[in-house]
């Protein structure tokens, strides 16, 4: 139970990102997203008589039959999309070694997604997950609705400790009928996920947000420290005074990325890194633009 303190100050944390991230969806990324997600199906809208120059292929062979005369199937844009968050609840989101935990940052992400999907009248959903689905809130529209996401990004506390995408792609995958664009948040430090990442990516539109730590990438010329695994708990001693210790940690960073990039490439997911210590704006646009 959530003490009245508590709560308190998990209203005025919700109040001051829905501040700056209703301003930036508004201000910046409002026209970026419109361009990269609207429209990118199509929906039968009606009937009427052929002209020249139609396409032949839109013909309605029924209606032409009852009529006697041609007519063609008139499609417009899918405009009103399903909007899916995937965010990762797992122990590595309480972790920040510079300004910000991953936690802040994949809430000011999935904050600026929602308050841009209700400017397009988009529904918007959130699938929050550990080695299991978490939670889930079904897509809804309104402001009410982005702040009740928001709360829960900001206050919800796992289950588990553990990561494992397989379980949320499954689920996306089996729970949502209609095809939908999905924003998977996540460090994805993960056991292999690319069978059930190719099964969802062929029915919705997935794109990968990787949230990544400096520390993940690299660590300083500290002398003896101890590292602790904040999913397994686990406790290590390493000497970061060597400088092969530094470099083989470098590499092992390097090599899982490219597994990493490979497996979204293999199934045509679009993706992006962000730093907990840089501005996030700058490679979301870069993705939007890239679409």
């Amino acid at each position: 139970m959530v003490s009245k303190v508590d709560a308190s100050d998990l209203i005025r944390k919700v109040r001051k990102i829905e501040i700056k991230t209703r301003g930036l969806s508004q201000q910046v990324f409002a026209g970026e997203y419109h361009s990269a997600f609207k429209g990118r199906g199509v929906m039968f809208s009606e009937v009427r008589e052929y002209q020249y120059g139609d396409d032949i292929r839109n013909i309605d062979w029924n209606v032409t039959a009852r009529f006697n005369h041609p007519f063609v199937k008139v499609f417009e844009e899918e405009r009103e999309l399903t909007v899916l968050l995937l965010v990762d609840t797992s122990g590595s989101r309480d972790f920040g070694s510079v300004s910000q935990l991953r936690r802040n940052i994949l809430t000011e992400i999935s904050a600026v997604l929602s308050f841009s999907a209700i400017q397009n009248n988009d529904k918007i959903g959130l699938i929050l997950f550990s080695d299991r689905v978490e939670k889930f809130i079904p897509p809804k529209k309104g402001r009410k609705h982005i702040l009740y996401i928001i709360r829960e990004l900001l206050g919800f506390e796992p289950q588990s400790p553990k990561t494992d995408l397989t379980e949320p792609l499954v689920y996306l995958t089996n729970a949502i009928k209609k095809r939908c664009t999905a924003f998977v948040l996540s460090d994805f430090i993960s056991p292999s996920f690319d069978d059930a990442l190719k099964i969802a990516s062929r029915k919705h539109d997935i794109v990968a947000l990787q949230v990544y730590d400096q520390r993940d990438k690299e660590i300083p010329d500290a002398g003896l420290m101890q590292f602790q695994d904040s999913e397994s708990g686990k406790l290590k001693w390493v000497d970061t005074s060597l400088a092969s210790v530094r470099q083989q940690y470098k590499e092992n960073w390097a090599k899982r990325q490219q597994r990493l990039v490979n497996t979204f490439t293999r199934s045509g997911v679009d993706y992006t890194s962000v730093s907990t210590a840089e501005d996030y704006v700058k490679p979301l646009i870069t993705l939007f633009k890239n679409r």
